[in-house]
């Protein structure tokens, strides 16, 4: 079996104005060709202005989440093809900030995992254990039972990307040590191929959570990490370069 292309992938956040389009431009610009893919994942506002900045470009656009319809009385959400619209290649969902700061659950993500597909965008699912977790030993079974929820069998034989996140580990700077990192993905990727046989091999697992331009070398050369999920080494063009050219 062929190992997924890598993908970095960079989430803002809430960071960025249109100023901050340079950066991405400056990313565009340092971005060799074919080892890897490299999005980044401005919020929703830029998303059109970084998609005509980028065109051409290697790098890919994405957004940050999407409701599960297409259409509605949602004040103040954004549908999957409105995000497709205005320029968005990919979406990251899931993330443990949704999860935890508006009470996701793996059924409502795997529903906004189905409407990213609907709208034609790849959707990039983040899964992840609290510390409390981790020291209850509970790790493996909650981040494992957190695939199957938010994975709906309509991704078979699509492209999409599992994002590894210890909620512990993001912006804090700790990160958990490369047995762990391993431990984690080997059993991410046998819960994938449980639930999509061979298919489960061609996603790429991505690890984020405080990966940074010295410790992404180490990271992203470990078993099953097929690239990064990156947050505020994301904003700067010199230090996503850095986790980019690590690869």
């Amino acid at each position: 079996m062929t190992a997924p292309t890598p993908l970095i992938a960079g989430n803002w956040k809430m960071n960025g104005t249109a100023a901050s389009i340079d950066e991405a431009r400056a990313v565009a610009a340092g971005v060799g060709g074919g080892k890897v893919r490299v999005a980044i994942c401005p919020p929703a506002p830029l998303i059109h202005r970084m998609s005509e900045a980028l065109a051409g470009s290697a790098v890919l656009v994405g957004a940050q989440d999407n409701h599960s319809e297409a259409v509605g009385a949602f004040t103040g959400d954004v549908s999957a093809e409105m995000l497709a619209d205005a320029g968005a290649r990919l979406v990251i969902l899931g993330h443990s900030e949704r999860r935890a700061g508006y009470g996701e659950t793996d059924a409502l993500i795997a529903s906004k995992v189905r409407a990213a597909l609907r709208a034609g965008l790849e959707p990039i699912v983040c899964v992840g254990e609290t510390l409390e977790q981790r020291k209850a030993g509970d790790a493996l079974k909650v981040v494992t039972g957190q695939v199957r929820g938010s994975l709906p069998r309509e991704l078979d034989r699509k492209a999409y990307s599992v994002a590894y996140e210890p909620v512990w580990a993001i912006g804090t700077g700790l990160t958990p040590t490369l047995a762990e990192i391993e431990e984690m993905h080997s059993a991410i990727r046998a819960t994938l191929r449980d639930l999509f046989g061979s298919d489960g091999d061609k996603p790429p697992i991505l690890y984020g959570g405080s990966v940074k331009p010295g410790n992404a070398a180490e990271i992203l050369h470990a078993a099953e990490v097929g690239g990064a999920l990156v947050g505020g080494a994301s904003l700067k063009a010199v230090d996503f370069l850095g986790i980019i050219r690590a690869l």
